[in-house]
């Protein structure tokens, strides 16, 4: 599994000019599923997003977690993540999970993270979203497990 964390002070989803999920200050997480990502390296996911430190202390340093400042964390699915773009010009999905394999995947991670954190949106699997947000910092991160 692949997730690009982003620090934001604001996110949101919108599906067909209809808005489907947001959050305040918290992160935005975009996710890919990969072929033979099981439930341990899902529920690894989820504690790694909510507990990795991305939010600065009284000192400013990166030393709290989404959960030590209770924010917000908006899911996302996002296949392309696990594109293959090491030659041509056109990137290679096949690295991605299947739309079934993903959809389970991800649903797994939604629900993984809701049993940990109360505050959680998503977006909607396999839709053409538009993704706004406010990135703080910028602060992005790269995460796999």
């Amino acid at each position: 599994m692949i997730a690009l964390i982003q620090r934001v002070k604001h996110a949101h989803v919108d599906v067909a000019g209809e808005r489907v999920g947001q959050i305040g200050q918290g992160l935005l997480v975009l996710a890919a599923v990969q072929p033979g990502d099981t439930p341990q390296r899902i529920e690894r996911m989820a504690a790694r997003l909510l507990g990795y430190r991305v939010f600065s202390d009284a000192a400013g340093k990166m030393n709290l977690s989404v959960q030590a400042v209770n924010g917000g964390v908006l899911l996302v699915s996002q296949f392309t993540l696990a594109a293959d773009t090491d030659s041509g010009m056109r990137p290679s999905f096949t690295s991605a999970a299947p739309p079934e394999e993903g959809l389970a995947g991800f649903n797994a991670l939604v629900e993984a993270v809701r049993r940990r954190h109360s505050e959680v949106a998503t977006g909607r699997f396999g839709a053409d979203m538009q993704v706004g947000l406010l990135n703080d910092g910028p602060v992005t991160f790269w995460l796999e497990t």
